[in-house]
């Protein structure tokens, strides 16, 4: 765990409680964590939930591996500490997205167990939920994405230390949920988590027309 180098903190509580914002925003707060291998689709399975939930009238928001990597965390590189500072920072980001009642996603590569067991921990500890969804897809099909041809540098040795290739892939001993986007469309992944939420209660089911 890293420690605080601050010193002369406080922490403040705020006036208002988690389930005040709750019941304002008609909705729980948890977090979504996909996990996989590059060009896995963790992405797109994300960015579609979180479209399909805002048309269900719920406020959700993606945090973005890249996208977080040009703000946030652009002064972060891949070595196995900026790895793990990243997923940290993200962790902690989630948790306060969560705690403010977002439906909150993360889609990062997060390629090692302890770095994605700090995340939950992070949330448990201050009583939110937090589902850890493998996408499961082949690295066969990831590098015949390869959208960003990454995978090809890698190979070729212009890119060091690269999950997959020459950096390693902790697979998720127990997530919550495992999905393949080799098997299944980002629609019809979309209707298996929805239906996996729901089950869980963390969001209500759609009401029957």
């Amino acid at each position: 765990m890293t420690k605080i180098k601050a010193t002369n903190i406080t922490w403040h509580e705020s006036h208002v409680a988690r389930k005040d914002r709750e019941e304002l925003l008609h909705q729980k707060g948890f977090t979504i964590w996909f996990t996989g291998l590059p060009s896995s689709g963790k992405s797109t399975t994300a960015f579609t939930l979180e479209h399909e939930l805002t048309k269900r009238g719920q406020l959700a928001y993606v945090l973005d591996g890249d996208n977080i990597r040009h703000g946030l965390n652009k002064n972060l590189g891949f070595t196995a500490e900026d790895r793990e500072e990243n997923i940290r920072r993200i962790g902690e980001v989630a948790k306060l997205f969560a705690d403010a009642g977002f439906i909150t996603m993360t889609s990062f590569i997060s390629p090692y167990c302890k770095d994605r067991d700090l995340a939950r921990q992070i949330h448990e500890n201050n009583g939110l939920d937090f589902i850890e969804v493998f996408i499961d897809t082949p690295i066969g099909l990831c590098e015949k994405r390869d959208p960003k041809g990454l995978f090809a540098k890698a190979r070729k040795g212009e890119i060091k230390g690269f999950t997959g290739v020459d950096d390693p892939y902790e697979v998720p001993l127990k997530p919550e949920l495992i999905l393949d986007t080799g098997k299944k469309s980002p629609q019809e992944l979309v209707v298996d988590l929805i239906k996996f939420l729901t089950k869980r209660r963390l969001i209500p089911a759609p009401i029957a027309k």
